[in-house]
């Protein structure tokens, strides 16, 4: 068992993170070329998108349907923040490291942060699978059973709609 699963708050928010995912994956699949934003807590998520209630409410609904029948693909997004900070924290450190080895605590030269650079570049571009890997494992649960969707409500922007999906354990 996951140690993460005991922690409550954790726990709802990797769910509902996982219902984020997959509401956008239906999204997207829906509506090509579709700019979105979410943000996941433990009482729901937050969507920015375009399109109205009415379609983000089936896109949801659809996507809690799906991850319950066992479709725990949908949990995993290729644009979640998890991508990019685990490969910037990895291509940063390795940086770091190198620069570190070749300063040896001195002022470093010009070379060094090229060096570095150089190394970086690949660092990140390798650890790019460690991002879903990550996902599955840390920030999100495709395990929704006993989560449902609570309340959708939609608040009208300048440049589209901001949806709030509350949830419910």
């Amino acid at each position: 068992m996951n140690p993460l699963e005991q922690i409550p708050l954790v726990r709802t928010t990797r769910r509902n993170h996982a219902l984020e995912h997959a509401t956008m994956k239906i999204l997207a699949s829906r509506f090509a070329g579709l700019k979105m934003f979410g943000h996941s807590n433990p009482s729901g998520f937050l969507l920015i998108a375009d399109l109205p209630t009415e379609l983000v409410t089936d896109a949801a609904l659809e996507a809690q349907k799906r991850l319950q029948a066992g479709e725990s693909e949908l949990a995993i997004h290729p644009g979640c923040g998890t991508n990019i900070a685990s490969s910037s924290l990895l291509a940063g450190t390795a940086a770091f490291l190198v620069q570190m080895a070749l300063s040896r605590g001195k002022k470093p030269k010009w070379w060094h942060l090229l060096v570095s650079a150089v190394v970086a570049g690949p660092v990140y571009h390798l650890s790019k699978p460690l991002g879903p890997h990550l996902q599955k494992l840390v920030t999100t649960d495709a395990n929704i059973n006993g989560l449902s969707i609570n309340l959708i409500t939609s608040q009208k922007t300048r440049n589209g709609f901001i949806h709030f999906i509350s949830t419910r354990q």
